[in-house]
C-alpha cells in the first residue's frame, strides 16, 4: 500500500514521521512512538523473558527511547525495535539464573500461537521450561514468521545456528507435549 487515494498506510509507515519528530527531540512525538510500540514489545517480551517480562518491556523501550536518535531511516523503524526488543528480552531472561514456572496469565493474548489467542495451559507449561535461546528463536521463526537470515542478525548469531536452535527447539517441544 503506497497510501494513495483511498488507500490506508500500513501503520508503521503512519508512524514515520511521529518516528522523525521524536528523532528531532519532539517529546510529544517521543510518547506517542512508545505509547504506539508498547503492545508490539510486550507480546515479544513475553514468550521470551516469561516471567521478567515487565523488566525485559521496560529495558526494552528504554533502549528504544535512547537509540532512537541514531536511527537513520524512520521506515527501518519496525525492524529496529523488533531487533532492540529480542536482544532486551534474552538478555533480561539470562540475568535470571534459575528458569521458572510462569503465572499463566502472562500468556494471554499472544496471537499466532493458539488459534483465540490465548495459550493453553500445556503450550504455557511447554514454554516456560525451555531454554531462552530456543523460545526467542521460536518466537521469531514461529510468530514473527522471520526467515532464518533475519532471525540470525536479530540474534546475532549464525543462520546455521538458528537452523539448529529451531531444529532442537521445536523438538523439545514435540517431545515435552507428548509427555
Amino acid at each position: 500500500m503506497d497510501g494513495s487515494a483511498g488507500e490506508p498506510q500500513p501503520p508503521w509507515d503512519a508512524l514515520a514521521a511521529t518516528v522523525r519528530a521524536a528523532r528531532a527531540g519532539d517529546v510529544l512525538a517521543m510518547d506517542e512512538v512508545l505509547t504506539v510500540v508498547a503492545p508490539y514489545v510486550t507480546r515479544l517480551c513475553r514468550p521470551i523473558a516469561l516471567s521478567n517480562c515487565e523488566d525485559a518491556v521496560q529495558e526494552a523501550l528504554t533502549a528504544v527511547f535512547v537509540g532512537l536518535r541514531g536511527l537513520r531511516d524512520p521506515r527501518a523503524f519496525y525492524g529496529w525495535v523488533r531487533t532492540v526488543t529480542v536482544r532486551e528480552a534474552v538478555r533480561v531472561a539470562r540475568l535470571t539464573a534459575v528458569e521458572r514456572t510462569v503465572d499463566p496469565e502472562e500468556f494471554v493474548g499472544l496471537p499466532g500461537l493458539v488459534g483465540d489467542g490465548e495459550l493453553s495451559a500445556q503450550v504455557r507449561d511447554v514454554l516456560a521450561r525451555m531454554p531462552v535461546h530456543h523460545r526467542a528463536v521460536l518466537v521469531l521463526r514461529e510468530l514473527e514468521e522471520l526467515d532464518e537470515r533475519s532471525a540470525a542478525e536479530i540474534l546475532d548469531i549464525a543462520p546455521g545456528t538458528v537452523k539448529s536452535r529451531l531444529h532442537r527447539a521445536r523438538s523439545a517441544f514435540r517431545k515435552a507435549w507428548q509427555q
